[in-house]
């Protein structure tokens, strides 16, 4: 067993753009505290595998919806919430040729975790063979926190041990728990602490199961508010969740950060450049997070298609201390649907979609991204109020 490493908590500082800070003035400033992290048994290969999902020029296809979630989906295309035809549509884009270019990893819902092609392939070696490393989503779900400011937070925890373990033998080497913040409910200061401490003990669950873990605390686009709000609560979340990660003795060097993209509310009357999303989304995760972090994959969070490739072009126009790159749901999928709509004979002109979409977004990893031909469909945008998966 490796012998533990040690990490400190110092907070983070650009003159770039100003801050309020959530602390009282007069408030001392806390002592430094050394955590020890524990290098368990599955240190090196946690490490491998966050870096080899952490790719030049690759991210994250993000299929984890629930059954109900994916029901909307297939229902959009007027297709029945079956389990027929939800194989067949993950199917669809897990055996797309290819995909391993773009795409390093791809998390999976549980019932597709165990699946097969109807040829009798496991989902998982579909996976292996594209050289692409299979996920899981492991979290059960929000349900509403009481004493809060109608806030949620996020169920899961227990028997998430043996969970994961079973997962590792299916052939999962990562996980993803995702827990939300709400800005037009505040957001509490118990939401926030209830998140942060969730995914830390998630996370270490994950790492001594063998999984690394995404750690998602989604800042809904829910909301009015200005750009400025959503960096104010992105660096308090952020800052609280390294905190609970350092408490719980969680690698760095083995895990993956699934943050939102610090943009206005979806509701405010200005929308927000390329430009200007990157410049307060790369301040606020310099001051939050530390460069041990081996990769940066966003959530797109109801973007439209061509905005979640465009800001993540911005951010890459530039070095930065992590790889910076995508883990998305509907800004991959949605042209897929559209193309698909459940017929055999558009299976390969789908498959074609979601290798334009997965293109895109590898040239925008790499900072070498250009709208230039994008069609009208991919810059509508997907918000949902309250979304769920």
């Amino acid at each position: 067993m490796a012998s533990a490493s040690f990490v400190k908590l110092n907070s983070l500082s650009s003159p770039r753009i100003s801050h309020r800070s959530f602390a009282h003035p007069s408030a001392s400033p806390p002592p430094r505290v050394s955590f020890a992290i524990r290098a368990g048994a599955y240190s090196d290969e946690l490490v491998k595998t966050a870096k080899t999902i952490a790719s030049p020029g690759r991210g994250i296809l993000a299929i984890d919806e629930s059954n109900a979630t994916c029901g909307k989906r297939l229902a959009s295309i007027g297709l029945d919430n079956t389990e027929e035809n939800r194989q067949a549509y993950r199917q669809l884009l897990l055996t797309t040729p290819g995909l391993g270019d773009y795409i390093s990893g791809a998390i999976l819902f549980e019932e597709t975790l165990y699946q097969s092609t109807k040829d009798g392939k496991k989902f998982v070696d579909c996976l292996n063979d594209a050289k692409i490393v299979p996920g899981i989503k492991v979290d059960k779900g929000l349900v509403p926190l009481p004493g809060s400011n109608e806030e949620s937070w996020c169920q899961g925890l227990d028997g998430l041990a043996s969970r994961s373990a079973e997962y590792y033998k299916q052939g999962a080497r990562f996980a993803k728990w995702r827990t939300v913040v709400s800005i037009p409910c505040g957001p509490s200061a118990l939401a926030v602490k209830e998140a942060a401490w969730g995914l830390a003990r998630y996370a270490a669950i994950s790492q001594d199961n063998g999984l690394v873990p995404i750690v998602e605390p989604e800042i809904l686009l829910d909301g009015d508010h200005p750009i400025e709000r959503t960096l104010e609560v992105a660096e308090k979340v952020w800052s609280e969740v390294f905190f609970y990660l350092a408490q719980n003795n969680v690698m760095f060097e083995g895990i993956l950060l699934k943050p939102s993209m610090v943009t206005p509310g979806a509701e405010h009357k200005n929308k927000a450049s390329p430009e200007t999303v990157a410049e307060y989304t790369l301040t606020m995760l310099k001051r939050r997070v530390p460069p041990a972090v081996p990769g940066i994959m966003f959530l797109s969070g109801g973007q439209s298609e061509a905005e979640a490739t465009l800001n993540l072009n911005a951010m890459n126009q530039s070095p930065n201390p992590w790889h910076v790159s995508f883990s998305y749901a509907r800004a991959l999928q949605n042209s897929v649907l559209r193309t698909w709509q459940g017929k055999p004979e558009k299976i390969e002109d789908s498959q074609k979609a979601l290798l334009v979409r997965a293109k895109a977004n590898s040239l925008a990893q790499l900072g070498k991204y250009s709208a230039e031909g994008e069609n009208e469909d991919a810059k509508k945008g997907m918000f949902v109020k309250g979304y769920t998966y």
